[in-house]
């Protein structure tokens, strides 16, 4: 009888070793996540210069990420793959920019495909931010707009302001 409890004993300090190395294990696997748009090759193949125009393109592509505010009219689809290990930061594995410009009509005028290559890596300070200008100290920063706020010059009730004149109501009563 003693024999057959220290098999199952040890059976079962041999499971739970084997549960705590698997779980141990699985920490150490690697998280895949992806951002952004989903890239079909097949779908942007079919975008052709001089042939589609902002509406074939978004029919085929959908919405872009994000378009240009200012000069030429180009539409960017941004897709990213990050893979983290366990206790670290995620790190980008690929990216993808697809630029889609378009002419003064709206027509395809040039695509093109980039990855990480024209990407730059920042890291940012977070003690201290650099800024331009000059240093102030704390104090300067706490009282330094004291008797700022109310100065000639900002408008109000003076000669060239914006307020009614002195003595008079808002209906001009």
């Amino acid at each position: 009888m003693r024999a057959f409890r220290d098999i199952s004993v040890r059976r079962g300090a041999i499971a739970t070793t084997a549960l705590a190395v698997t779980l141990a294990l699985s920490g150490c696997a690697s998280i895949r996540d992806h951002r952004g748009y989903l890239v079909d090759g097949a779908l942007v193949d079919a975008v052709q210069p001089g042939i589609d125009n902002m509406q074939s393109v978004e029919k085929s592509l959908g919405r872009p990420t994000f378009t240009s505010e200012f000069g030429r009219k180009d539409w960017y689809y941004l897709s990213i793959e990050t893979k983290q290990a366990a206790f670290t930061r995620p790190r980008t594995a690929s990216q993808v920019v697809l630029r889609i410009s378009f002419d003064d009509k709206g027509n395809v005028e040039h695509i093109e495909r980039t990855g990480a290559e024209h990407t730059v890596l920042l890291n940012p300070d977070g003690h201290k931010t650099p800024t331009l200008g000059r240093e102030r100290t704390f104090l300067e920063d706490l009282f330094g707009n004291i008797g700022q706020v109310g100065a000639a010059g900002m408008g109000g009730d003076q000669q060239g302001g914006t307020g009614p004149a002195p003595g008079r109501g808002p209906n001009g009563s």
